[in-house]
C-alpha cells in the first residue's frame, strides 16, 4: 500500500514542492490549507484532481494550526504515515505587528500536532518533521551555525519557531517519537512568496526592465543570507523521515550572499549592470551597463529602446520602513551532518537559483503586461 503523507502549509511553497516529491515517490498526500476568500492554491493546482477520482493522490482539508480540534479530527481520520509541519506566519518582520498570533500558531501550533498523534495512539506508526528556521541563531553566536550552535533568535518569529523546536524535542524524549527538525536556512524558487525578499528582488527586476517599475525599495542591503533552492530543501525533509532515529538537521549551503549582492546577481542574469552608490539610508542603485545581446535573449529585443533610456538613472534605493527592529545581520549554515547522515547535497548553485526566478518572473510579468494591454484596448474598443 501507498505511504500516506500528511503536509500542513501544502499551499506555500515548500508544501507544493514537496506534495509533488511526494506523489512522484508514490505517496498518497493530504494538506491542511486555511479558508480564505480568495482561492489561494495556485502552487498545487496542477497537482489536484478531482475528489472523485478512483485512487485519488492529493487530498485537501480545510484547517489550522490554532484550532487544535481540528487538527486532531483531521490526523485522526488521515492516519498518515508521515507528517510534514510546514504551515506558519512566516514573514519575520510582519510578526513584530502580529506577535501574539504568531506565538499561538508557528509555537503552539506545533504543540497541537504532536498531542494529536499523542493522544490518537498514533506515536508506533507516525514520523514527524517539524520546520526549523535559521532564523533561531539570530544574533549568531559561532560562525558557521551547525546543530550545536547556541539560539539567540532575534524577532517574535523566531521566539515562535524556537518554542516549536524545543518542544520537538521534549516530545521526542519524553514519548519516544519519532519526531525530528529540520533547521533550514533560507530556501527560495520561483514560488516565494512576492513579500520575501529575494522573490520581491526578481519581480522588480523583470517589471524595470520592461519599463513596467521605475524602481524598488528595499531594507538593510548588507543582510548577509545562505540562500538554496527550495526543491533541494524538500528532499532533505524527506530524507529527515527516512532515518531510523528521529534527530536534528541543519540545512544548507554554506555560501552567504549579500542582499546588494542578489540584486547585482539578478541584474546581471539579464544583461543589466548596477552599481550601488552612498551609505545607509541613502544607498541607492544606479544603471550602469547594458549587454544588450543578453537582453534581447532573455527579456526581448521591444524592450531594449525603454530600458536603455534609463541608464545613469536610480533603479534602487533603500526605505527604513524596511527595517526590523532586531536585525539578523549574518547567516550561514554548516550542513556536515545533513551530509553525512543523510546523504544530502544541494543540486542546485545561488547562479542556478537565480536563472530560475528570474526566467519566470521575465514570463510572469510578460504575461501580466499582455493582460492589462488586452484590458486597457477592450475598454477603449468598448
Amino acid at each position: 500500500m501507498s505511504k500516506v503523507a500528511l503536509i500542513t502549509g501544502i499551499t506555500g511553497q515548500d508544501g507544493a514542492y514537496l506534495a509533488e516529491y511526494l506523489i512522484e515517490k508514490g505517496y498518497v498526500v493530504h494538506g491542511i490549507k486555511r479558508r480564505a476568500s480568495l482561492f489561494n492554491t495556485e502552487r498545487i493546482d496542477h497537482l489536484y484532481q478531482d475528489p472523485q477520482v478512483e485512487n485519488c493522490n492529493l487530498i485537501l482539508h480545510y484547517g489550522d494550526l490554532t484550532d487544535s480540534l481540528n487538527l486532531t479530527r483531521i490526523i485522526g481520520e488521515v492516519q498518515p504515515d508521515e507528517i510534514y509541519n510546514l504551515a506558519a506566519m512566516s514573514y519575520v518582520k510582519v510578526s513584530f505587528d502580529t506577535p501574539e498570533y504568531t506565538a499561538n500558531a508557528d509555537g503552539l501550533g506545533v504543540l497541537r500536532v504532536l498531542e494529536a498523534v499523542r493522544l490518537l495512539n498514533l506515536i508506533p506508526k507516525t514520523r514527524i518533521y517539524q520546520a526549523s528556521t535559521s532564523e533561531l541563531y539570530g544574533l549568531v553566536q559561532e560562525v558557521p551555525q551547525k546543530e550545536t550552535t547556541p539560539f539567540y533568535p532575534r524577532s517574535p518569529y523566531a521566539v515562535a519557531k524556537l518554542y516549536g523546536y524545543w518542544i520537538t524535542v521534549n516530545y521526542r524524549e519524553a514519548y519516544k517519537m519519532h519526531a525530528s527538525n529540520g533547521i533550514l536556512f533560507n530556501h527560495e524558487s520561483p514560488l516565494r512568496g512576492e513579500m520575501f525578499v529575494t522573490r520581491k528582488v526578481t519581480r522588480a527586476v523583470s517589471r524595470i526592465a520592461m519599463g513596467m517599475q521605475k524602481e524598488v525599495y528595499m531594507g538593510n542591503l548588507s543582510s548577509k543570507r545562505d540562500w538554496g533552492h527550495a526543491k533541494d530543501y524538500v528532499r532533505a525533509m524527506y530524507l529527515v523521515l527516512q532515518q531510523d532515529q528521529p534527530d536534528d538537521y541543519v540545512i544548507a549551503t554554506g555560501v552567504t550572499t549579500t542582499i546588494r549582492d542578489f540584486i547585482k546577481m539578478a541584474f546581471a542574469e539579464i544583461g543589466l549592470e548596477v552599481i550601488f552608490k552612498g551609505e545607509d539610508v541613502n544607498e541607492v542603485a544606479v544603471l550602469n551597463f547594458i549587454d544588450e545581446n543578453v537582453f534581447i535573449e532573455k527579456v526581448g529585443e521591444p524592450y531594449l529602446e525603454k530600458i536603455k533610456k534609463r541608464i545613469g538613472e536610480i533603479v534602487v534605493g533603500v526605505d527604513p520602513q524596511y527595517f526590523r527592529p532586531t536585525e539578523v545581520d549574518l547567516l550561514i549554515g554548516d550542513a556536515s551532518k545533513a551530509r553525512t547522515q543523510l546523504n544530502w547535497e544541494p543540486e542546485y548553485s545561488l547562479d542556478d537559483l537565480v536563472k530560475d526566478m528570474m526566467e519566470s518572473d521575465v514570463k510572469l510579468m510578460k504575461k501580466e503586461s499582455y493582460l492589462k494591454k488586452r484590458i486597457l484596448f477592450k475598454k477603449w474598443w468598448i
